[in-house]
C-alpha cells in the first residue's frame, strides 16, 4: 500500500526524476512559462513553490539550497532579485496550472505551467536587458 506516500515516479529512477525536474525549473525561471505534461506540471509546481519561498528570505542558507535545484549561478541570482521581490507579499500559491487537453501524438494530457503574474512578452523583455 501506498500509504504516505508523496509524489509520483512517472516511470523514472530518482536521479532521472531530479535532472528532468531541474531543467524544467530552469527553463520556467527562465521564460516564465512551460508547456508540458499535467502530471510533470503538477509535480514540478510542488519543487518551483519551494525555491521561490526560499527566494523570499535571501539568505546565504537559502541561496545554497536554492542552488540545489538551480545550478546556474545567474539564475539563483534572478530568482532572489527578480522572481521572489514580486511575490514578497503573497503567502503561496505562485504558479498556476492551465490543463489544455490531450496530446496529438500519444493523447497524454498536456498542461501550461506559469507564474500567476505571467504577462505575453515580460519575460522576454527582462532577457534582453540583462544580456
Amino acid at each position: 500500500m501506498r500509504h504516505g506516500m508523496k509524489g509520483r515516479k512517472l516511470g523514472r529512477t530518482s536521479a532521472h526524476r531530479t535532472a528532468m525536474f531541474r531543467n524544467q525549473l530552469h527553463s520556467l525561471m527562465l521564460h516564465g512559462r512551460i508547456t508540458t505534461t499535467l502530471a510533470k506540471a503538477k509535480e514540478l509546481r510542488r519543487v518551483a513553490e519551494k525555491v521561490i519561498t526560499k527566494g523570499k528570505q535571501d539568505t546565504v542558507a537559502a541561496r545554497r539550497s536554492v542552488r540545489r535545484w538551480l545550478p546556474d549561478r545567474t539564475m539563483v541570482k534572478r530568482v532572489f532579485d527578480d522572481i521572489a521581490p514580486r511575490f514578497e507579499g503573497r503567502p503561496g500559491g505562485y504558479t498556476r496550472v492551465i490543463k489544455l487537453g490531450p496530446r496529438q501524438g500519444d493523447g497524454a494530457e498536456e498542461a501550461i505551467l506559469e507564474f500567476v503574474d505571467y504577462e505575453e512578452g515580460a519575460y522576454d523583455s527582462e532577457l534582453s536587458e540583462s544580456a
